[in-house]
């Protein structure tokens, strides 16, 4: 089904063209490319203000996610009874506060990419609230990152590497 990426800012250049791919990738790894998505890039004002009303924090970040089926278990793939349900949800994008906190010998599309998973992660009923729920979602990550790197010749770490 539809990969939807909008981009609703204009603080940092994009091009959606490399991401695109290899969010298909992903798609493809996880057995969900039947599925919507919607991945939406924002400011770090719009990001910070999402970050607040949802999570009760106020400043801004790098990913937040919201399911269309909100009780999965871990690595669930929904079961939609409807056409219309075969939508995983959305994914935002802090594409401002991402590319702050960039290293320097980092790539900036392979941390989008990184960071797109990770949401997308969260969309299948990962979390990483506790060391136990951490450990799955790492090991989630880190193997669909390593097929794509296979796939694509990048060198791509889990983004929640380092939580625990």
């Amino acid at each position: 089904m539809s990969l939807v990426i909008r981009n609703l800012q204009r603080t940092i250049p994009i091009r959606r063209v490399p991401l695109r791919r290899n969010v298909e990738i992903v798609r493809n790894i996880l057995g969900v490319e039947k599925f919507d998505l919607g991945i939406i890039f924002l400011d770090n004002k719009n990001i910070q203000h999402i970050n607040r009303i949802y999570r009760k924090k106020n400043i801004p970040t790098d990913v937040l996610s919201f399911p269309f089926y909100e009780n999965l278990k871990a690595g669930e793939v929904p079961q939609p009874s409807f056409p219309d349900d075969y939508n995983l949800g959305d994914i935002f994008l802090g594409v401002e506060y991402i590319f702050q906190q960039c290293k320097e010998n980092e790539d900036y599309y392979d941390i989008l990419t990184v960071t797109a998973t990770h949401g997308l992660c969260h969309l299948l009923g990962f979390t990483h609230n506790s060391e136990a729920e951490w450990h799955k979602m790492y090991h989630q990550e880190k193997q669909v990152l390593e097929e794509l790197s296979q796939r694509t010749g990048a060198q791509l770490q889990p983004l929640s590497r380092g939580l625990f």
